[in-house]
């Protein structure tokens, strides 16, 4: 099998995490000017090494994971006001169907992520599918409250590895230069199954019960099990990089820029057989390809981590010490306020105000608003590679080393767009103006959303690239615990304090100084990330970095 990307790279991470040198020699294989990140491996089992058609499938099964594990965790905010009425309980109550799955939705990566470190993504993930098909079956069939969220709760706790898996396998499977826009897709995947309300409510309007929006999504989750159980190949890999060899070539930036864009990968094969590899690097030091039955297996010994289980027991407590770095703490606070102040206002107040003086619409048209979600993130759908694009310019600027900060300029517009909507969904709701302001108000929040969560996430990531698993856990956790609290007395507070006090007079100043914090990073970020790079904390963290894993 012809490798399809350069293992020549000279890049290579600083002493500083989130700065990387991408500077190119003469004939390596360059993106935007920039050399391959990570360095890929001879190995043709190096996931890096996969064709594109096989990552995109894989990506495929993780965004779709990702969006019917959030429309089956959302979807039924349509059927609050009926479930009030058909189990005897008031309102808030009835809303803790949706809140308290949410709650586990986050909890759940306490026990998978550590196993999907341990066994491997594909066994994990297999696994989560099982348990996210037999919650939303029994969801279907429930009778009771009690039943009804039971079930609910095994499905949020399966579904919840649905944010985690995605960005790990990005880190697994994509070079630095493809991360923001593959992490875009994944965003897009996630935000769009906030337009479960919108399917919820057509589905009333049709005349059906509630129970059929679970046995759709059990029909779903069942083809993606069968899907992944044939496409999802197993991407944990230790890899081995090859030593760049000797090289009197001229300097990096203007090999760079001697360059095309992109380099096609018949290209790129003939380019590796041109230039001559170090003599102990060559790929019968390798096992062969696995074969497509191989590919299969749902455990792969080779991809087990050799470490004892108590390391991973341990995982959830030192996940907790990521608190401590800055930009992971803005991706939790930012997913939560978006989440917890922004989405849960649009799913609990617009089906409470619609349907009532003096609009008028039917109970079965309440989740209409996910229309304004659907048009938000699909404007953002031409921009994905913004960040990356963004970031590649700047990088040749500065000489071919990338920081992490620069991708965060894209965020300027979004920045305000957040705050413009949420200030306008208050206003309509307490004044009552016209339908169309409420689907402007949330289309332009979702759509600000989206940049927040994308490329703070990527920001992160890029900061602190080695035990991403435990900060993927922590930014779980912690989302869901913030979103979880805000939601939980959410539609209490609007109801008694009025929409204009609370959407507008206290949750659009969290928003605002959230969003501001890509001020802060831009201009000080690199100085955050030397500081942490030489606390204790850094010391600590390096304690348990596995060597040669993908990140």
């Amino acid at each position: 099998m012809a490798v399809r990307h350069d293992v020549r790279s000279h890049a290579r991470e600083e002493d500083i995490p989130g700065t990387v040198n991408l500077q190119a020699q003469e004939g390596e294989e360059t993106h935007y000017g920039q050399a391959l990140y990570p360095v890929p491996s001879l190995d043709p089992n190096d996931p890096l090494q996969w064709p594109r058609w096989k990552k995109h499938m894989i990506m495929f099964c993780c965004c779709a994971f990702s969006f019917l594990g959030i429309s089956a965790l959302l979807g039924p905010a349509t059927y609050i006001g009926l479930w009030a009425v058909e189990f005897g309980v008031d309102q808030n109550t009835a809303a803790g169907l949706v809140n308290y799955p949410n709650l586990v939705f986050g909890f759940g990566s306490i026990i998978l992520i550590p196993l999907y470190r341990k066994i491997g993504r594909r066994p994990v993930m297999l696994l989560a599918l099982v348990l996210y098909a037999a919650g939303v079956i029994g969801a279907a069939e429930a009778t009771t409250y009690s039943g009804l969220i039971g079930a609910r709760i095994v499905h949020g706790f399966g579904s919840g590895v649905c944010e985690a898996l995605p960005v790990q396998l990005v880190n697994d499977i994509f070079f630095l230069h493809e991360r923001g826009k593959k992490l875009g897709w994944y965003t897009i995947a996630l935000c769009l199954g906030a337009t479960g309300p919108m399917f919820s409510g057509f589905m009333l309007d049709a005349g059906y019960s509630w129970h059929l929006f679970f046995y759709v999504e059990f029909a779903f989750a069942g083809a993606l099990l069968i899907l992944a159980f044939f496409f999802v190949e197993e991407t944990m890999y230790f890899r081995k990089p090859i030593p760049p060899p000797s090289s009197s070539a001229g300097s990096g930036t203007d090999a760079a820029s001697s360059q095309p864009p992109e380099t096609k990968p018949e290209e790129e094969a003939t380019a590796i057989s041109h230039h001559e590899l170090p003599s102990t690097c060559t790929t019968s030091a390798y096992p062969p390809r696995k074969t497509f039955p191989q590919q299969l297996l749902p455990f792969t010994l080779y991809a087990i981590d050799a470490q004892p289980w108590s390391a991973y027991l341990l995982m959830p407590l030192r996940a907790f010490t990521y608190l401590l770095v800055p930009s992971t703490f803005w991706v939790i606070t930012t997913y939560g306020i978006f989440i917890g102040l922004c989405g849960f206002s649009f799913n609990f107040v617009f089906p409470l105000k619609i349907v009532g003086p003096p609009y008028h619409w039917p109970q079965t048209n309440a989740g209409l608003s996910a229309l304004a979600t659907l048009v938000g993130f699909a404007l953002a759908v031409p921009f994905l590679p913004a960040s990356d694009i963004l970031a590649a310019r700047l990088t040749q600027r500065n000489g071919g080393v990338r920081e992490a900060e620069m991708r965060l300029g894209v965020l300027f517009p979004a920045l305000l767009a957040a705050p413009a909507g949420q200030v306008l969904f208050g206003v309509a709701a307490e004044r009552d103006l016209h339908w169309i302001c409420y689907f402007v108000a949330i289309g332009l929040t979702q759509w600000a959303g989206y940049w927040f969560f994308t490329v703070t996430l990527a920001y992160a990531v890029d900061s602190h690239n080695v035990n991403v698993s435990e900060q993927l856990i922590i930014m779980n956790l912690g989302k869901q615990a913030i979103s979880f609290g805000f939601g939980l007395e959410a539609l209490n507070w609007i109801l008694k304090h009025g929409y204009l006090a609370i959407i507008v007079g206290a949750f659009v100043p969290i928003l605002v100084v959230n969003n501001l914090m890509a001020v802060v990073f831009i201009v000080w970020g690199k100085r955050i990330r030397v500081a942490m790079a030489r606390s204790w904390l850094a010391r600590f963290h390096a304690k348990t970095v596995v060597e040669g894993e993908s990140h």
